[in-house]
């Protein structure tokens, strides 16, 4: 329980120490979290795996945050799913259906 309380108050200062919504947090650590994926996997952002990974991190967050307070608070949670998924999301989809860039000088 004393890791779960200190993820909190790690939480609660970056959030007050960046004066960030905790929505735009929740955006930038999707983001982040797929990234950070990309960049150990190895696999295209394009691939499933960094989305899962950043699937996995955040019902880690919530699961943290319901056992820090107590009791899951529904609309916050629903709000911070949403938030931490969509980006990372539409950017997946979005390259999975781009159009191959053909390789080498571009022609005139």
């Amino acid at each position: 329980m004393y890791l779960v309380g200190e993820y909190g108050r790690l939480i609660a200062w970056i959030g007050d120490s960046t004066g960030a919504s905790d929505t735009l947090l929740h955006v930038h650590a999707g983001l982040a979290v797929m990234l950070a994926a990309r960049l150990v996997t190895g696999y295209s952002l394009a691939s499933p795996v960094p989305f899962a990974f950043v699937c996995v991190a955040e019902i880690g967050n919530e699961v943290l945050d319901r056992i820090n307070y107590g009791g899951w608070k529904w609309p916050d949670t629903t709000l911070d799913i949403v938030s931490t998924l969509f980006w990372p999301f539409v950017l997946m989809i979005a390259l999975r259906f781009r159009k191959p860039r053909a390789v080498g000088p571009a022609r005139a």
